[in-house]
């Protein structure tokens, strides 16, 4: 998948996770966009006293003297009361030492106490007849508080209906009074205006947690601006990113520790260090044909990321899912590159453990074609017995996919080294080659007894296309039930691919041609702000 965002960070600086309410999701507003919408609050509450300043004169002083109407008691303490609550809110938001939280909430109950005002002027003394009866003034109390309170929108939508709820409520204390007021039906029909106001309330606060977050992230992720979100799945999202100076388009990838299990800080500290070692150890690995990786970190919220090279092409699952299998000559031509990385990996003591079609993707790299990268070595972990109980699926007693699992893995043997992950490039090589999986099943399980018992047909008995014998005799090398038997590294698989009969019978210029004719939207000039395709694998797979 791929992803992005701003300003260069220490990433070791970003590791320290949020306390409890960051992780809450708070946080996710700019502390600055929130103390500016808290400032708007303290003015909404003057303004608000202002308001109800203005209402007293009118009955106190203007409409006395001019027409020379009295006005009732209660209305006037209610405006009174109003005043009151409205400087004592500007002076509790201006300075109490409080949360910005915490005074958002107040906020809240200060848009319900204005409704509660409005509603008694509304019907205390006297309730109007239907042809009377105008907007309520709750519908203002309702928008204007919804534009100037940083509340989330749940929160909003509930504080909103109750303020809504106020009038009919009104109109029922005054039927209970021994008032003439308006049938049920009608009342609510007259006052659905509040309701539709109540709604539409969420909408502002809907908008500024969004561009908040997108501001926050923006931030906290490096060097990157988020441009555009190309994949989401079950660990996260991926967007693509534009390098604030260099304008380097990057994949970034955005994992929330709670969509993971993450319920503890203890797990959230564990999740970080797994995505932290899978970071180092991808950048530590200097072949081309893995995937590099620019930045690792950890934002303010908890969310973890990490910004990679941006590709354009396909990953080989959906490659092969939309134009079949591939020749044997282009099948050796691709294994040949992914061998590249992964031998890199096994010289630095580094098994992958989850080499799939989809974590392997097929790209257009500058003027070369059918360029392979590896990519999240998520579950990668040192083979060396030092560092074994250190994978980084802690808890996990299986890691990987069960269509490309290696029997060692599938029986938990503890060691696993670098045969797992020959294994599963020959689970790869076998649906490069027939369009199929090594072993079909509905069930994990009974692909595991697959993996386990099953001798695998040859690939050349599951597909028209021709496929020489050495290529079909190190396919089933590699899917050997017992480790001792396979190749012992993909060093080895590459001497053995270099062998083959169809090595070097397919080549960049082929590749161009099969692209030009296939995928010819990838092969015209990328301009600076063209969309490319998403790099998906992984949360395809999540």
């Amino acid at each position: 998948m791929t992803s992005h965002k701003s300003r260069l960070i220490e990433p070791r600086a970003q590791t320290a996770l949020p306390d409890a309410s960051e992780r809450s999701g708070w946080k996710r507003l700019p502390d600055d966009v929130l103390a500016e919408q808290v400032r708007r609050l303290a003015i909404s509450a003057a303004v608000g006293a202002g308001l109800w300043t203005y209402g007293l004169l009118m009955d106190t002083v203007v409409r006395p003297l001019t027409v020379g109407a009295v006005v009732p008691h209660i209305n006037v303490m209610t405006e009174i009361a109003a005043i009151a609550a409205s400087g004592l809110m500007f002076l509790y938001v201006r300075y109490a030492p409080h949360a910005p939280r915490v005074k958002t909430n107040a906020g809240l109950l200060y848009l319900v106490a204005n409704a509660i005002g409005v509603a008694l002027l509304n019907s205390w003394t006297k309730v109007p007849a239907i042809d009377e009866l105008h907007l309520s003034w709750n519908t203002v109390v309702i928008l204007v508080g919804s534009m100037i309170m940083p509340a989330t929108p749940r929160k909003m939508l509930a504080a909103s209906v109750v303020a809504a709820s106020m009038d009919p409520l009104g109109f029922w204390i005054a039927h209970l009074r021994g008032m003439p007021v308006p049938s049920l039906i009608n009342t609510f029909v007259v006052f659905m205006p509040n309701y539709a106001c109540a709604v539409v309330a969420v909408l502002p606060s809907h908008v500024l947690h969004r561009l908040g977050r997108r501001l926050h992230q923006a931030r906290d992720m490096g060097s990157y601006h988020l441009v555009e979100l190309l994949g989401r799945g079950g660990m996260g999202e991926v967007w693509r990113g534009t390098h604030g100076l260099l304008k380097r388009s990057a994949a970034i990838k955005l994992i929330r520790p709670e969509l993971l299990g993450a319920s503890r800080e203890a797990d959230a500290q564990n999740m970080l260090r797994r995505f932290e070692r899978e970071a180092q150890a991808t950048a530590a690995l200097s072949s081309p044909h893995t995937i590099r990786v620019f930045d690792f970190g950890a934002t303010a919220d908890g969310t973890f990321y990490y910004v990679m090279e941006l590709l354009t092409g396909r990953d080989l699952e959906s490659l092969v899912r939309e134009f079949g299998p591939v020749p044997a000559s282009r099948a050796v031509f691709l294994l040949r590159q992914m061998c590249h990385s992964l031998a890199d990996a096994h010289a630095r003591g580094l098994v992958h453990r989850d080499v799939t079609p989809a974590n392997v993707y097929v790209c257009r790299m500058g003027l070369d074609y059918d360029f392979a990268k590896v990519l999240d070595f998520g579950l990668v972990k040192f083979s060396d017995q030092r560092s074994v109980q250190h994978t980084l699926m802690a808890g996990a007693s299986t890691t990987g996919t069960p269509a490309f699992m290696a029997p060692e893995v599938i029986l938990d043997e503890g060691h696993i080294d670098q045969r797992a992950d020959v294994y599963a490039l020959g689970c790869v090589a076998y649906y490069l080659l027939t369009g199929s999986l090594v072993f079909e099943a509905d069930t994990p399980m009974k692909m595991f007894v697959h993996h386990l018992q099953t001798p695998p047909v040859r690939p050349s008995l599951r597909t028209e296309l021709p496929i020489p014998q050495e290529l079909d005799d190190l396919v089933l090398a590699c899917l050997e039930k017992n480790p001792l038997r396979r190749p012992q590294d993909a060093e080895e698989v590459l001497r053995m691919l270099a062998r083959c009969g169809s090595a070097g019978k397919w080549d960049s210029d082929a590749a161009r041609g099969w692209w030009e004719k296939h995928l010819p939207e990838l092969t015209r000039p990328i301009g600076e702000d063209e969309t490319t395709n998403p790099l998906t694998a992984g949360f395809q797979a999540a």
